[in-house]
């Protein structure tokens, strides 16, 4: 099975979007968010593109990664799950590890919100991040979806919101 960096955010945010996401039930298609969150991307930095590459490895898809200074960009809308789109960064660092590429280190960016946070992985991640990935295995390989759904405050404008709770009275 291949973990990619966005099981590690889903993991982070709902157990049972990870694995709805990860059964092949995609609603991302159909969110203007995750529409708006791709122009974010792909609007922000133009210039990036002729500087830095986009690299797919190990699974993993980075937005940027500065090979010169071994940096890699991850641009993000909003940073309410700041916490999840750390770990899905720290996640792609230990792959470039993994792969051979030491030195790595990360910058969360928020263009809309004018902000960056650089990141890091240390040996206490890199050992949380097999524990992670291992309890990412066993919620993807389970026939059943995680239940019961646990309302949080972002589920609003989560796109499988329809999904988990049609049927129910609004509040």
């Amino acid at each position: 099975m291949i973990i990619t960096g966005t099981h590690f955010n889903y993991y982070q945010i709902c157990r049972r979007k990870l694995w709805l996401f990860g059964n092949g039930i995609n609603m991302e298609h159909t969110s203007d968010l995750v529409y708006e969150g791709k122009l974010v991307h792909e609007d922000s930095y133009p210039q990036r593109s002729v500087k830095y590459e986009e690299v797919e490895l190990g699974g993993i898809k980075v937005d940027f990664y500065d090979v010169r200074n071994r940096v890699i960009h991850e641009i993000k809308k909003s940073n309410k799950v700041e916490i999840a789109h750390e770990w899905q960064l720290k996640y792609y660092i230990y792959v470039f590890e993994r792969n051979g590429i030491d030195g790595v280190t990360g910058v969360l960016e928020y263009p809309l919100l004018r902000k960056t946070s650089d990141v890091i992985l240390s040996d206490v991640d890199r050992e949380e991040i097999e524990r992670m990935a291992e309890d990412i295995e066993m919620i993807l390989s389970s026939d059943e979806c995680p239940v019961p759904c646990v309302r949080k405050g972002i589920c609003r404008n989560c796109s499988y919101y329809d999904f988990c709770f049609s049927g129910e009275e609004e509040e």
